[in-house]
């Protein structure tokens, strides 16, 4: 199988302020305002599985489909 990866960027005023990359598995602060947002999602097991979870719904379902 191929590796996949998922990135979600969160960008307020063109400015990324956290993102989530499922090599690391959990929400990075990119800037002190994204701080307690990430810190947040990272405490909510939910958000986590949701975004853990998330190469597997987008990223390889529409990698199959291209390749």
């Amino acid at each position: 199988t191929e590796r996949v990866r998922f990135v979600e960027r969160n960008i307020h005023n063109r400015e990324q302020l956290l993102h989530f990359d499922s090599d690391v598995g959990l929400y990075v602060a990119d800037t002190p305002l994204g701080e307690p947002q990430a810190k947040y999602w990272n405490s909510q097991p939910e958000i986590l599985e949701n975004a853990r979870t998330a190469v597997d719904r987008f990223c390889r379902h529409n990698y199959q489909g291209l390749t």
